[in-house]
């Protein structure tokens, strides 16, 4: 009787450090959460730092929001007077 109380208490155990372990997320500084309620767009958004969600009902995405910088290449332009310019 008690062996089989013990092994039922090490499986909810388990099972509920793995639940806690698919609840937890970590957004990086540079990134913000946003999550999804059963598809659906929930009104707050996460912060940098640790987060709990709710396993299989909710989803993050994480949003990078540093800034791309691309270059762009040199042109070619004549003026109205007829001067060429580099832009």
């Amino acid at each position: 009787m008690v062996e089989e109380l013990v092994t039922a208490g090490v499986a909810v155990v388990c099972a509920g450090g793995v639940y806690v372990m698919s609840a937890a997320r970590v957004v990086k500084q540079y990134e913000r959460g946003v999550v999804f309620r059963l598809g659906r767009l929930t009104r707050s958004v996460r912060g940098p730092g640790f987060t709990m969600i709710v396993p299989f009902v909710d989803r993050i995405r994480k949003v990078n929001m540093q800034i791309v910088t691309m270059p762009v290449p040199a042109q070619d332009g004549i003026t109205r007077d007829n001067v060429t310019v580099r832009v």
